[in-house]
């Protein structure tokens, strides 16, 4: 008995050993004021953060910790097996050009000119990394990206002809918050990003990819997702009047074209509030926006412009849009947007279009490639309130190029009212079949709810559309559309215009909408409902 109870002992002992060994050893920390950062905000502490980082890469992998204070820097290079955690109260400062050095030089790039500057260089960030694997930055601290250039439209002057004045970016600068490339197993959580520059993040190439619960209140872009795969974002607030708040791409940066696909988007609140007022939760529209277009503010989830390796099997779901853009799904550079599928939305005070899918053919890309296809998108249950009528939801696609098989389903949508004296409608909507992708630049519709052109299988059920004032346009505009489904739809009338309006359209059923009996137009014509 004796022996029962010391052998019983000594496996407790070892038990507990081994327990504290292997807590110890996962909790270890990288503590960058153990390398000499100092944390008051004027010295700088690029040297002291990028040493930690070595050290624990040298040991195989590590959390590199940010205590309490502020971390003046410049470049800050990940490595393999890599956790920043910023505890509360720590703030990572981007250095700015009088702070005595510079960040990294941007490096070999892209190589072509088929994306942006920002697009094509990585390096010249306050955080980034190329080729690595299982990446984590987390925690409640903050990333201060002031001295961060916003690319072309850092300057806050405008010469006589509206271009931006002044600036690219200061020798040596820096312009984006994080970026990382052809990177694998990352994870963000928690953090919080004040203005990051022309990129809050710029994540290009990324394979596994979870950014859980950021608070993002930037000057231009919030979060860009690249040309990446199996990508989760959910529970993120971000803030961007003069850019997009969560935008997927698939541009060229990486020398070839690779689908953005497996994404999802759910919980997450964009708005297009001044610069910080998220932040400090006074939510103000005082502020002038330097947007890029010019066009008001942004703040919302894009699929674009950047197109050319497309974008496959996604959702976006549970989802709120404050004072900003519409929803946006192009694909202008030959790429496929395909298996498209969002829910429960709610969108307030709409800048413009609530809804833009928009197949074009810019073709910013090499010689040789076809424009792309846009088909199989589903939308539903969404409400919108006094959105933008200038534009109405525009769908569009090209001559010879439809937009396919598009479902809308349970979608409410108020219009705010046009001052149709001050405006000039459209009679013909201009193609504009290699322009920019932007509902702006078609001009005022001529038609408040829905324009749809160039689209093939359509379907259109229990949808409600509302003017909040006076209205002289038709609701919506069929423009060589075939195969189309109106079942269960009520159209506000305006006074002295139809409900829906055909354009060289066929094979349009019309089943329980309001104002227009059941029928079903079978051959292609032109002509008015209701």
């Amino acid at each position: 008995m004796e022996n029962y109870k010391a052998i019983k002992l000594l496996s407790i002992c070892i038990i507990l050993f081994f327990s504290t060994s292997i807590a110890e050893a996962s909790t270890e920390d990288f503590n960058i004021r153990d390398y000499g950062a100092v944390g008051d905000g004027q010295t700088l502490d690029t040297e002291a953060i990028n040493s930690a980082i070595a050290a624990a890469s040298k040991a195989g992998g590590g959390t590199v910790y940010f205590p309490t204070g502020t971390y003046l820097s410049y470049s800050i290079r990940l490595k393999n097996n890599i956790h920043l955690y910023f505890d509360q109260g720590s703030v990572l400062k981007a250095a700015g050009k009088g702070d005595g050095g510079q960040y990294d030089d941007p490096g070999k790039g892209a190589g072509n000119q088929y994306q942006d500057y920002g697009h094509s260089y990585w390096r010249n960030s306050l955080i980034w990394g190329e080729n690595l694997n299982n990446i984590t930055i987390s925690g409640p601290g903050i990333i201060q990206g002031e001295n961060l250039s916003r690319g072309f439209y850092a300057s806050q002057k405008w010469d006589e002809k509206g271009i931006p004045a002044g600036n690219l970016m200061w020798e040596g600068g820096g312009n984006k918050a994080i970026a990382l490339k052809l990177c694998t197993n990352v994870i963000f959580k928690d953090f919080t990003i004040i203005k990051g520059g022309h990129f809050g993040i710029l994540a290009t190439g990324i394979d596994n990819f979870t950014i859980d619960n950021l608070k993002i209140d930037t000057n231009r872009d919030g979060i860009d997702i690249d040309a990446c795969r199996n990508v989760h974002i959910s529970n993120c607030t971000v803030n961007s009047p003069n850019d997009d708040a969560i935008v997927l791409k698939s541009s060229f940066g990486l020398g070839f074209a690779r689908a953005t696909e497996n994404v999802t988007i759910t919980n997450c609140q964009v708005s297009g509030y001044d610069v910080g007022t998220m932040i400090n939760g006074t939510y103000q529209t005082k502020e002038g926006h330097l947007v890029p277009d010019q066009e008001g503010p942004t703040g919302r989830i894009k699929f674009g412009t950047e197109s050319n390796g497309g974008f496959k099997n996604i959702t976006v779901s549970n989802c709120v849009f404050d004072r900003s853009r519409g929803l946006a799904l192009e694909t202008v550079d030959g790429g496929l947007l395909e298996d498209i599928t969002i829910s429960n939305i709610t969108m307030r005070n709409t800048t413009n279009s609530p809804f833009f899918l928009r197949l074009g053919a810019r073709m910013r890309g090499p010689d040789g490639v076809a424009p792309g296809e846009l088909r199989r998108v589903s939308i539903s249950n969404i409400n919108v309130y006094n959105a933008d009528s200038h534009f109405s939801s525009i769908i569009s696609g090209i001559p010879g190029h439809n937009i396919e098989k598009v479902s809308l389903k349970d979608i409410n949508i108020w219009y705010k009212p046009l001052d149709s004296a001050q405006v000039q409608i459209q009679k013909k909507v201009p193609e504009h079949i290699d322009a920019y992708p932007e509902p702006a630049k078609f001009g005022v519709m001529p038609s408040y709810g829905f324009f749809v052109r160039h689209v093939r299988n359509i379907e259109m059920h229990n949808i409600n559309v509302y003017h909040l004032g006076e209205e002289s346009r038709p609701g919506i505009i069929f423009d060589n559309v075939q195969d189309a489904e109106l079942h269960n739809v009520d159209i506000q009338k305006a006074e002295n215009a139809a409900i829906l309006q055909l354009e060289d359209s066929g094979d349009i059923e019309i089943l329980n909408t309001e104002g227009i009996k059941n029928q079903t137009q079978k051959e292609a014509a032109t002509k008015s409902f209701g």
